[in-house]
């Protein structure tokens, strides 16, 4: 490897350390603020999460879908915590209690995703996930999940309810910062527009605001722990929310594929077994964060824009990186630092990659032709699931649990009823 090589694979692999990092940093705070969790435990589950982002990544890059994509906390599984904290608690259990259903539930839904990619049912329900129901998802993921990235950008988190203006003014800045370099420079400025951002924002952040203060006594090596959340709580309301949430968790898999190969521009010789074997091993990381206690992981769409913000396409920097960040587990001082990366400004890199997956929904559906059957599909589901993200969880209390847990997800709805009413609104061309 000659020296421009070895300099350009090692700042990429820098880009995608940083991003995995900003991609995951904010998703255990938010958490740990919902589950009322203090500053060690928070640590404990990014720890934890961090560890199972990068063994997922690097298992699915080098065995699973072979593909550079992030495996990372996502939207359903994020609304999947909020929700059952406020059903649980409806239904007398404790948060603690709540968590170790979810422990699981994680391993419950790694078990159907294993099944279904090890006995080859992924391939057969592919021609469910039409460009309409992937272009669906997108739009209700980003929906779902802007108004948590805003947030964070605007300094909304824990207990402040109103605009922290110094953090937002730093936000935009690396936001805009992040979206002119990559649309706007040319050359190595637009490929590293992303970690260029980050530092500008997190530098701004510490001379405008300063660095916080955490509880020391942190040991300097420790593995990640088994169950932290305590022994599993096995409940039968548990097994149809899963199975449930495994074909949402497919729609994920497949959309973050094609969309992955659209960037690439790649054309897969067998899509079949690429997507047998990201969901069978979608299966093994579920099972891996449900062990350890962390948040489970989904192959990341937004992957796709930053890839597309970047320009970066090579799977060697993205190996290296999740190694980087699984070594860097093992040392919670370094875990406390790199949690240091300011929410606001982690937000803002991660809402500049939502731009180009917003444009990927809108390529998805109108990759086909929007008659009127597919634009009164779409606008039910998008409407109606759309709609649920905006109602409080509260008003299906006096429903089962399951019920609750499922109707108040807004993403899992619309994607299941642009699923259904696709395949229930048959027409001739459709058939044929």
């Amino acid at each position: 490897m000659n020296k421009s090589n070895f300099a350009s694979t090692t700042m990429e692999t820098v880009q995608w350390f940083v991003f995995l990092l900003a991609s995951s940093v904010a998703m255990p705070i938010v958490i740990g603020a919902i589950y009322q969790m203090d500053f060690i435990e928070v640590s404990g589950l990014m720890q934890r999460s961090f560890f199972a982002i990068g063994v997922a990544s690097l298992l699915q890059v080098l065995f699973g879908h072979k593909l550079p994509i992030m495996e990372g906390p996502a939207g359903i599984w994020i609304s999947i915590f909020s929700v059952m904290a406020v059903t649980g608690l409806q239904n007398g259990n404790s948060l603690a209690d709540t968590l170790r259903s979810l422990e699981t539930l994680m391993l419950l839904t790694g078990l159907f995703l294993f099944l279904f990619g090890f006995l080859k049912l992924a391939q057969k329900i592919l021609p469910v996930f039409t460009p309409l129901v992937t272009g669906t998802f997108f739009l209700l993921l980003t929906v779902q999940l802007s108004g948590t990235f805003l947030g964070g950008m605007l300094g909304l988190q824990g207990d402040s309810n109103t605009i922290q203006l110094t953090e937002a003014i730093l936000a935009f800045i690396t936001f805009f910062t992040i979206l002119g370099l990559s649309t706007f420079a040319k050359g190595w400025l637009s490929s590293y527009a992303v970690f260029i951002g980050i530092v500008i924002g997190w530098v701004g952040y510490a001379i405008v605001i300063g660095t916080e203060n955490h509880p020391g006594n942190v040991s300097w090596f420790s593995f990640p722990e088994l169950f932290a959340f305590g022994t599993p709580i096995f409940d039968i309301s548990l097994i149809p929310i899963a199975f449930f949430t495994a074909v949402i968790v497919i729609s994920n898999t497949v959309a973050s594929i094609v969309a992955a190969n659209q960037i690439l521009g790649r054309q897969p010789k067998d899509s079949n077994t690429e997507i047998n074997k990201g969901t069978m091993f979608s299966g093994i990381n579920h099972g891996l964060a449900g062990g350890f206690a962390g948040i489970a992981n989904v192959p990341l769409a937004t992957t796709s824009g930053f890839m597309a913000l970047t320009g970066q396409k090579r799977r060697k920097p993205f190996v290296y990186a999740t190694i980087l960040l699984i070594i860097f587990t093992f040392f919670p001082p370094v875990i406390s630092l790199i949690s240091s990366l300011p929410g606001p400004i982690a937000n803002a890199a991660i809402m500049a990659s939502f731009v180009q997956l917003v444009g990927l929904a809108v390529k998805n559906l109108t990759s086909v032709k929007l008659d009127s059957r597919k634009i009164t599909i779409l606008g039910v589901s998008y409407l109606i699931g759309m709609g649920i993200m905006f109602l409080p969880t509260e008003v299906f209390a006096d429903l089962p649990m399951i019920v609750q847990n499922v109707m108040g997800n807004g993403l899992i709805v619309g994607t299941g009823l642009v699923i259904i009413i696709e395949q229930l609104w048959r027409t001739k061309n459709n058939v044929d």
